[in-house]
């Protein structure tokens, strides 16, 4: 007679990755039992009668929104500040962190408009020079301007928009030869 091993359920479990790319290992995540980076917390998560939801931690209450969700991409306003992430299976961090590993180093950085707005200036033009934390146009969006900085350094390649022009969140504004 032959004895199997019976394999212990495991926790359900997944992973939230800022744009940072600061990491978050949540386990038990519809459970009183929420765990994240291997420590209990105390988080409720609960709609009041008024049908806003809020996220208690610590004793106190903070109005919660997710403003904004493609695939497992979340934006979410929490009290006012506005936070964005993915979550993330185990397999699917470790399959995205192994393609960044061994991705070719494109030669082109494609800058994509942050949100929805409408271009006030450019700051730059065809065959510029940039360096990296350099602002390269001005956005403005719910009345606000937006400066959109380079994140690396390189010759300004080719420009798609204009002073005036609308742009939908992701599109693409211009290209930077690294």
């Amino acid at each position: 007679m032959k004895l199997l091993k019976i394999k212990k359920q495991q926790e359900p479990e997944y992973i939230a990755v800022t744009q940072g790319n600061k990491k978050y290992v949540i386990r038990n995540p519809f459970s009183d039992e929420l765990k994240i980076n291997g420590h209990k917390q105390d988080i409720k998560i609960f709609e009041d009668e008024e049908g806003f939801t809020f996220l208690e931690f610590k004793n106190k209450k903070y109005l919660a929104e997710i403003t904004d969700k493609s695939q497992n991409k979340y934006t979410v306003l929490l009290n006012g500040l506005s936070y964005s992430f993915t979550i993330e299976s185990p397999i699917s961090y470790r399959r995205r962190k192994y393609l960044e590993k061994h991705k070719e180093i494109s030669k082109l950085e494609v800058v994509s408009a942050p949100m929805p707005g409408k271009i006030v200036e450019l700051l730059v033009e065809p065959n510029s020079r940039v360096k990296e934390g350099e602002a390269i146009l001005i956005l403005e969006a719910m009345k606000m301007q937006n400066e959109i900085i380079t994140q690396v350094s390189g010759k300004i390649q080719k420009i798609y928009v204009k002073a005036g022009d609308s742009v939908a969140k992701d599109e693409v504004l211009m290209e930077i030869e690294r």
